[in-house]
C-alpha cells in the first residue's frame, strides 16, 4: 500500500540542516552503484522534481549545480526517495559519463583494507 502526498506539503516536512541543506545520495538505478554524494537545498530539489534533471546546492560556489552542466556527465532522475527521518535523500539516477569530477565512475575510489587505503579505480579519460 503507498500513500501520496503533496510535494510542498511534503517538503516542509524534510530535516534541513542549518544551513538550509540536505545531503543527497545519488545511485545508478539499474546498477545500484552508489555514486556521489552532494548537497541541495529546497530550490535544487524542487528544481530536480520539476525537471527530471538532477540539480544540487554547490556549497564552494554558493549557487545551483545542475550535474553535467559543463561535463556534460548528467544524472536523469529515475526516483526520488527519502529516509526516515527525513534527514537524507536518495536519488536514483541514470548517469551520463563518470560521475566523479576525477573522471572516475564514482566518487568512491579510495577504499580502506587490511594494509592501508587504495585506489580502487581510475579516470575514463
Amino acid at each position: 500500500m503507498t500513500t501520496a502526498f503533496d510535494p510542498q506539503e511534503f517538503m516542509a516536512t524534510i530535516a534541513w540542516n542549518d544551513d538550509g541543506l540536505v545531503p543527497a545520495i545519488a545511485q545508478q538505478h539499474d546498477t545500484k552503484e552508489v555514486l556521489m554524494l552532494a548537497w541541495m537545498n529546497a530550490e535544487s530539489l524542487r528544481e530536480t522534481l520539476t525537471e527530471g534533471r538532477v540539480c544540487y546546492w554547490s556549497r564552494s560556489r554558493q549557487a545551483l549545480w545542475r550535474k553535467g552542466e559543463t561535463s556534460g556527465h548528467t544524472q536523469r532522475l529515475v526516483e526520488c526517495r527519502f529516509d526516515c527521518d527525513r534527514d537524507t535523500i536518495l536519488l536514483l539516477v541514470d548517469q551520463t559519463g563518470p560521475a566523479c569530477h576525477t573522471d572516475r565512475p564514482n566518487c568512491f575510489f579510495y577504499a580502506y583494507k587490511d594494509d592501508g587505503v587504495h585506489v580502487i579505480s581510475e579516470p575514463e579519460t
